[in-house]
């Protein structure tokens, strides 16, 4: 049985701590909010599988965890997770849509290629380090607004919403990083 549910002034004054290193506040955060996200989800995805329920869950609190900066303490802390819960199931549409509209049966055939220079993950892995490492030096809020928008999938008016910026700021932030990114990775390809 799920614990009764904290009141959204709690839920602030929990988030809040945890923006500040508060463990223990974080825990009971986490475990406050996942029976909520839970029953949201399974409201909007009735027909879904129990694990594809979890799967959404643990999408929601890695998307609360990666972006909690970005929580105002001075704004009711609900909306602000039901915004992030909308974007999982937004996201988690998209994804079986794109993956049912080109499933290809095929029984029997080989997973990868037999070649093995074909299943070398070096290129990738040397982009996402790359990638990582120009999203570190991107100034702060070009890499919170690339976050926002192209990782974590927020709309612009969300996006703005969530850290008080313009959506004009927002667009031009997100525009420059994504030229920087694109000419570091760009930089890397060719030095190898």
């Amino acid at each position: 049985m799920d614990a009764p549910a904290l009141s959204d002034d709690r839920l602030q004054e929990l988030m809040r701590a945890a923006q500040q290193g508060d463990a223990v506040a974080y825990r009971e955060l986490l475990r406050s909010i996942t029976p909520r996200i839970r029953r949201t989800l399974l409201r909007r995805r009735a027909s879904a599988r129990p694990e594809d329920i979890e799967d959404l869950i643990q999408d929601v609190l890695l998307s609360v965890h990666a972006v909690r900066a970005t929580y105002d303490p001075r704004r009711p802390f609900m909306p602000w997770l039901l915004a992030i819960t909308r974007n999982r199931l937004a996201d988690a549409a998209r994804r079986y849509r794109r993956t049912t509209a080109h499933e290809v049966l095929m029984e029997g055939a080989d997973v990868t290629f037999a070649d093995p220079k074909a299943n070398s993950g070096q290129e990738t892995s040397d982009d996402l380090v790359a990638l990582a490492d120009t999203l570190r030096m991107l100034p702060a809020r070009q890499r919170q607004a690339f976050q926002l928008l192209k990782i974590e999938g927020l709309s612009l008016r969300e996006a703005s919403a969530m850290t008080g910026t313009t959506i004009g700021a927002l667009k031009v932030a997100t525009h420059r990083a994504i030229a920087a990114l694109r000419k570091a990775l760009t930089r890397n390809a060719t030095r190898t």
